[in-house]
């Protein structure tokens, strides 16, 4: 049996409007094992997007756990989680999030200035990322010199250069061709199966969504 990686328990989350609270997550409690390939599918506004950012450590929950790698991460405060997501989570966005002005060499090496590493291990890391996703021969292209396949590929290079415990995608496959989506889904299933990568992946694609060991349904709120 796989150690359980990620730990919630009934967490609740909502959102203030004016003097509304908007509730967004209901009494959410999910385990996750190392290893593990999650898919969390539901409709628009279901709470998935919420969900991820969570377990991310971007937001925090109203009331309940979350423990990821043993860490209480609701409990951190803002400097602290900040350190602990730049060692522990990658993340992977539905629009790539790069930056135009910088190669992907150089988009990929931006978390690892946060690091302790030196100049040579900070290149040996980015050209281990970019050559694992395949596009060892990019690595000094531009976003605007790359297909959107390709630039989703480069900001998977991004989130797995610092070797993170637990891989978190937002739509990844969302803005992308049936095809450049067929390669993406390879890749993170690759990630997941031959770098033993934990992936919680949030989608509302059927055909994403196979790929995951596990799928998980939002609704209103709620988890199926």
């Amino acid at each position: 049996m796989a150690n359980t990686l990620i730990e919630i328990q009934n967490i609740s989350k909502s959102y203030r409007r004016d003097s509304m609270q908007i509730p967004v997550l209901r009494d959410i409690s999910l385990t996750v094992p190392d290893g593990e390939f999650l898919g969390l599918m539901g409709p628009s506004g279901s709470g998935k997007t919420t969900l991820l950012n969570l377990i991310a450590g971007i937001d925090k929950p109203n009331k309940g756990k979350i423990v990821v790698g043993g860490m209480d991460v609701a409990s951190l405060n803002e400097t602290a989680l900040a350190k602990w997501r730049a060692r522990h989570v990658g993340f992977i966005f539905q629009f790539y999030n790069l930056i135009p002005v910088l190669t992907a060499y150089e988009n990929v090496e931006l978390p690892l200035l946060l690091t302790k590493l030196s100049k040579d291990q900070r290149k040996k890391h980015v050209e281990t990322a970019l050559q694992v996703v395949g596009l060892a021969d990019r690595m000094q292209h531009y976003p605007k010199q790359l297909s959107g396949g390709q630039e989703q590929r480069v900001a998977i290079a991004r989130a797995i250069a610092t070797d993170p415990t637990l891989l978190v995608a937002d739509e990844p496959t969302g803005d992308l061709d049936k095809q450049s989506a067929e390669e993406i889904l390879t890749l993170l299933e690759r990630l997941n199966k031959e770098f033993k990568k934990t992936i919680v992946m949030v989608t509302h694609d059927p055909r994403a969504a196979e790929k995951a060991h596990t799928v998980r349904h939002l609704d209103k709120g709620e988890l199926q």
